[in-house]
């Protein structure tokens, strides 16, 4: 196989993953009822004049699966860190006892798993319209290499669409996973 297919193939699939990588990147930001650590992921605390993630200031765990506590490892960052929880808009109300800022995380209501299974799905989508421009412009640029036959092109063609399939494929079965775990009460 002429080796400008080759790279067109391999950059395809590497473009088709990244799609992937991306929407399960997304996932773990929609919560889905359980506490985790990385629901204070995008929280920004002002620590010393320079705004520094959460997770490099403070130590954030989950001691059951409805609490978050966030323990700093100065003291004098606790009234920070709590104010940064509140800015972040993320719909929590944290609890200071001194020692540790402690965050409820309250049930999802139904309307609410419903209004997350659906930016699950817009999500999935966008993966699949990322996936779809990558066979696209693997297509256009088959057609663009020189001394290939027309046969070469249409079986290269055929194996750009396998690529897709399969990453379609994965990116329904992640959703299928996604919104069966959010809709779990």
């Amino acid at each position: 196989m002429n080796e400008n297919i080759t790279f067109i193939l391999e950059s395809t699939e590497e473009a088709m993953s990244n799609a992937v990588k991306h929407l399960e990147k997304e996932f773990v930001n929609i919560r889905a009822g359980k506490a985790s650590p990385s629901m204070l992921g995008s929280v920004m605390v002002d620590y010393y004049g320079a705004l520094t993630p959460l997770a490099q200031i403070a130590n954030v765990n989950t001691p059951d699966g409805r609490t978050i506590t966030v323990q700093p490892w100065e003291k004098n960052m606790m009234q920070p860190v709590e104010k940064a929880i509140m800015v972040a808009n993320l719909g929590f109300n944290p609890m200071n006892n001194g020692d540790l800022i402690i965050i409820s995380v309250p049930p999802l209501t139904e309307e609410r798993r419903r209004d997350l299974a659906k930016q699950a799905k817009a999500a999935a989508e966008h993966a699949k319209v990322g996936i779809r421009n990558a066979r696209k412009d693997a297509n256009n640029d088959i057609k663009k290499t020189e001394d290939v036959s027309e046969d070469e092109q249409k079986s290269v063609e055929a194996d750009v669409q396998t690529l897709t399939d399969k990453f379609v494929k994965k990116t329904e079965d992640i959703l299928a996973s996604k919104e069966k775990e959010i809709m779990t009460v």
